[in-house]
């Protein structure tokens, strides 16, 4: 309960300087807390504003689930065995990790255009982009947890008898699942970062598509309704991936 209040502090003295600060104010740029409230009731029920944005928070927010969750699972899917290969194998870390690391500072915004050409305009772009931020978070913290790995626990394995061909899922993988679980909780939340951008490619639904076309037409209140969503949104995956995690690691005295 006490960590419940501390949580909440930060927050209510944020909300109450922006109460404030707008209080008395004609019309602004910077909507009042009230009428943010107010738009993220239409946005979700209607009836007040009944407009373009009116009742388009659940078919925008399934939009832009759909494409972080798939894209995460792509990115996750191709990052944690090339992860475990690089961390792993001298050849695969020669060949390999200088490739990733070249391509890996540039930013997922300069391969918007890039994008776009290969994809074309619409969701598989937006696809794109967001596999992308999410694939080099996991393939780091997959490549530090596996070379982590202390050497001790190689020599224990073999001692108990554990062969060479079973020391990768007997030692290697479980010693390297808080690393891993580190890189999928950033790689996922890098997914609900990139998602505005990503849908800056011209499609039709999501949550990133709706904060441009507020942006757009100066709709302050829907930019920070569909700001707060995400962040929302955000929270609830990680806390998700943390209770995996959380499960998975019971055997850890770190993480129990």
């Amino acid at each position: 309960m006490k960590s419940t209040v501390k949580a909440a502090l930060i927050p209510v003295l944020l909300l109450l300087a922006w109460w404030v600060g707008t209080r008395g104010n004609g019309y602004s740029l910077i909507p009042k807390p009230w009428d943010v409230a107010e738009e993220m009731w239409d946005l979700a029920f209607g009836g007040i504003n009944d407009d373009a944005f009116s009742q388009m928070l659940l078919t925008d927010l399934i939009a832009s689930a759909s494409r972080v969750y798939g894209a995460f699972a792509l990115a996750a899917l191709l990052a944690l065995p090339l992860g475990m290969m690089i961390g792993r194998l001298q050849v695969a870390r020669d060949l390999l990790d200088p490739m990733f690391q070249l391509l890996r500072p540039v930013p997922v915004t300069a391969w918007l255009p890039l994008s776009m050409i290969l994809f074309g305009l619409g969701p598989k772009s937006a696809f794109f982009l967001v596999a992308l931020g999410s694939f080099y978070p996991i393939l780091v913290n997959t490549i530090f947890g596996v070379r982590s790995v202390e050497p001790r626990l190689f020599e224990a394995a073999a001692m108990l008898g554990t062969k060479p061909a079973a020391m990768f899922p007997r030692v290697v993988l479980p010693a390297a699942l808080p690393g891993i679980f580190t890189g999928l909780r950033l790689g996922l939340g890098f997914a609900w970062v990139v998602i505005v951008v990503g849908e800056m490619t011209g499609v039709q639904t999501g949550l990133g598509a709706m904060i441009m076309d507020a942006r757009q037409l100066s709709r302050t209140e829907v930019v920070i309704d569909g700001m707060i969503i995400i962040g929302v949104a955000g929270y609830l995956s990680d806390r998700l991936v943390m209770l995996l995690g959380r499960y998975l690691l019971r055997w850890s005295p770190q993480h129990s």
